[in-house]
């Protein structure tokens, strides 16, 4: 008797904490939320993470406080979402590096991005634009090919530091044409740009909200983009796939995430309200008019992006012998 008053006790002990938890996830969001950006305030990821969460904020009923957390190119705020109670009440942005270039170029960071993060929805993705300064004698990719060819280690590229989206998109270049060329990196990307301006390097790899200002202002000349298609802003420049160089294809990307484990039903509230959020006539507004490409989609979608990028980019690190700084 005393064995099955204990079960009994057991089933109800079960049954109650399933039933909490089943109530916990239909009642969600029952309070605020969290959104961890791993930069700081004021840049291109905060700037749309506060874009983000005061939209979802709406769809949701509830306040999403951002709380920035930079450091180790975007490392430490990452890993403290990893680490976060898989409860929906902690997210966060994740993007290009932390989430499928870090791995590979530190070695030893304390997450894995595809083990302890649950990937909720792909909010953007931005090509590059391969400037060069307007005296510059290359005007198509295939004229700055042949003079790599031709005096390989001569020509240069500049970027915003070590192992970023500039200096990955030039290594790509520099494997998918088979030349050599130089990478000079610099402290921020507008001092890469500044110096390219000043003709001190013969070109950079550049995002597109970035460096239209200066080829509005004729002072810099754009080769071809990183995408797929055509930019609506630069409709006149090539792809590198119409280069003959289809493989350099560089997305600067960022969309939301959540620690592991988080439940299913919460990940697709989150990805719902998400996918609402990116059909605001003013948000997407905005993102088409820095270049970017609007996300959206499944969680799904969006870890298959994750795994690709981290498997391309983990080849060209390692190919290139990249060494953080």
């Amino acid at each position: 008797m005393r064995l099955i008053r204990n079960c009994s006790v057991c089933l109800i002990s079960l049954s109650t904490l399933f039933s909490t938890a089943a109530f916990a996830q239909n009642n969600y969001p029952s309070k605020p939320i969290n959104f961890i950006v791993p930069y700081g305030a004021g840049g291109g990821a905060d700037s749309r993470s506060r874009q983000i969460a005061q939209k979802m904020s709406v769809i949701l009923k509830q306040p999403i406080i951002v709380d920035n957390k930079p450091g180790a190119g975007g490392n430490i705020g990452t890993e403290f979402i990893s680490r976060a109670a898989p409860d929906g009440y902690t997210i966060g942005m994740g993007n290009f590096a932390p989430m499928a270039v870090n791995k590979t170029l530190f070695g030893n960071l304390r997450y894995d991005p595809e083990i302890d993060l649950t990937p909720i929805i792909l909010i953007e993705k931005g090509p590059l634009v391969l400037v060069v300064n307007p005296s510059s004698p290359y005007k198509t990719v295939q004229e700055i090919v042949a003079a790599a060819k031709a005096k390989p280690g001569t020509l240069t590229f500049s970027s915003g530091g070590i192992g970023g989206s500039h200096q990955l998109s030039g290594e790509l270049f520099k494997q998918s044409a088979s030349i050599d060329m130089i990478h000079v990196p610099y402290k921020s990307g507008s001092a890469g740009l500044t110096d390219l301006m000043a003709g001190n390097v013969t070109m950079m790899f550049d995002q597109m909200y970035s460096a239209m200002p200066s080829i509005k202002a004729d002072k810099l000349r754009p080769i071809a983009i990183t995408s797929k298609k055509r930019s609506p802003l630069l409709p006149n420049v090539p792809t590198f796939a119409e280069a003959g160089y289809p493989k350099v294809e560089v997305l600067n990307w960022q969309g939301l995430i959540a620690p592991k484990g988080t439940p299913k039903a919460i990940i697709d509230k989150l990805n719902a309200a998400a996918n609402e959020t990116l059909k605001d006539p003013q948000l997407r507004e905005l993102m088409l008019s820095q270049g970017n490409e609007i996300g959206g989609g499944s969680p799904a979608e969006f870890a298959s992006l994750i795994k690709a990028e981290s498997a391309k980019w983990s080849a060209v690190i390692k190919t290139a012998n990249i060494k953080p700084e």
